[in-house]
């Protein structure tokens, strides 16, 4: 079977995330949708995967041995549309049709949109069905590994740990789980929620190959992310640290941009910001 190949005619990440946030703004916007700040934490996560790491071809979105990448923080959707988009899954204009009556384009990552491994918004189904995938790559002899991007918050999910004592003891050195730990979940802070830490410690203590970055840190992203399968034949976690509303002042670290779209005023002020 062939594999996918880099992807190819692709901009430097800085300016596909510039890309993917500017689109992500105007969707949330025309929809007056929500998430906007965990789909500005996690665009420069999502812009070194698609230009510099994951193997996929969107002529042949279905080859076996692609890469697979599972968003299980499923509400950030825009931002993983508007990155879909910008890769030729599909052309930019349908981004047009997020959040409308009838459009695949939903507000929760739908599995009908080209580009899209798996329906998932209902927090901590996505890891498992990456740990999934990436047993059955395994069993298959496939070369494919599969990425998985959780949000802080979701760490919450019981669920989710289940998977995390799993993958260490079926030694799946092919799966990456990347966290984006903006600190900051749906009604408050996450350690007033609940506390996660010590977080590096406890995957570390479940067997986990752990790697904690700056998650806007290109250079870094770029070098963890791209070493994927670790050498030590066990699963890696990328703990991200990353700004809820990054690269957005007025957004930055705030509670509110969890659920709040922005006016025509302030669209433009956040556009001007992105550099759109």
């Amino acid at each position: 079977m062939t594999r996918p190949t880099l992807p190819v005619n692709r901009p430097e990440p800085k300016e596909f995330a510039r890309r993917i946030r500017a689109h992500a703004l105007r969707m949330v916007h025309a929809a007056k949708a929500s998430h906007i700040g965990g789909c500005l934490s996690m665009a420069d996560i999502l812009a070194v995967l698609y230009t510099q790491v994951l193997r996929l071809d969107p002529a042949e979105p279905h080859s076996a041995n692609r890469d697979r990448f599972v968003l299980s923080k499923g509400h950030a959707t825009a931002i993983m549309y508007a990155t879909l988009a910008e890769c030729g899954f599909f052309p930019l204009f349908e981004l047009d049709t997020y959040c409308r009556d009838g459009s695949i384009f939903t507000g929760h990552v739908s599995h009908a949109v080209p580009g899209v491994e798996v329906s998932t918004g209902s927090l901590g189904h996505g890891l498992p069905i990456a740990i999934g995938m990436a047993l059955a790559a395994r069993s298959a002899g496939a070369g494919s590994r599969v990425f998985c991007l959780l949000s802080d918050g979701e760490c919450d999910e019981g669920s989710n740990w289940e998977g995390i004592l799993f993958a260490p003891h079926h030694k799946l050195d092919n799966l990456c789980v990347i966290v984006d730990f903006n600190k900051i979940q749906s009604f408050g802070s996450v350690a007033e929620v609940l506390n996660l830490d010590p977080f590096a410690e406890k995957w570390k203590a479940f067997g986990w190959h752990v790697e904690e970055i700056d998650g806007h840190d290109i250079a870094a992203l770029e070098r963890v992310l791209g070493a994927v399968p670790a050498p030590s034949g066990r699963p890696t976690v990328v703990i991200a640290h990353t700004v809820k509303g990054k690269g957005v002042s007025f957004m930055e670290n705030k509670l509110e941009w969890h659920y709040r779209s922005p006016s025509d005023e302030l669209l433009a002020q956040a556009l001007a910001e992105v550099g759109a």
